[in-house]
Parts: C-alpha cells; structure tokens; sequence
C-alpha cells in the first residue's frame, strides 16, 4: 500500500492530468474509482468533505482529501519534483 492516494473517475480529464503528474515523477500510488454518482461517493467525501474528483491523500505527508487538480499537480511538483 502506498502513502499516496488517488480517487479517480475514469474518463476524467482532471484526473488524468493529476495521474500523468504522479506517472512523470514516478511515484508510487494506490488509484480507487470512485462511483459515478456523486451520492454514492461516500468515501471520498469521508475523505475530502465534497464528491468531486481527483482528490489525493499523502499520509507521508499528512495530507488529507485535497482537491482541484491544479492544486494537486502544484503540490506533487513542490513535494516531489
């Protein structure tokens, strides 16, 4: 089990850019798909606080259900490039 995960819809175009980040740096990283349908999103939204996607979590660096692909590829960058 890696320290990074990623929830993830396939056919995201926003997640596909936080997994190209994650593939460029050559990180280790667990994917869960999440449902389609934001009500049964329960889980990402235990971990996030909302059911939208990408969401990461790092527990190596106790981060914790950020969102917003931007934001996320901005902070692989500054962590791990």
């Amino acid at each position: 089990m890696s320290d990074i995960t990623l929830y993830e819809l396939p056919g995201c175009p926003f997640c596909a850019k936080v997994r190209t980040k994650l593939d460029e740096l050559e990180l280790d990283y667990d994917a869960i798909e999440v449902p389609r349908s934001h009500e049964d999103r329960t889980e990402v939204e235990r971990v996030s606080g909302q059911t939208g996607v990408p969401v990461i979590t790092d527990e190596s660096q106790g981060v914790e259900g950020m969102h917003e692909s931007d934001d996320i590829v901005e902070y692989l960058e500054e962590t791990y490039a």
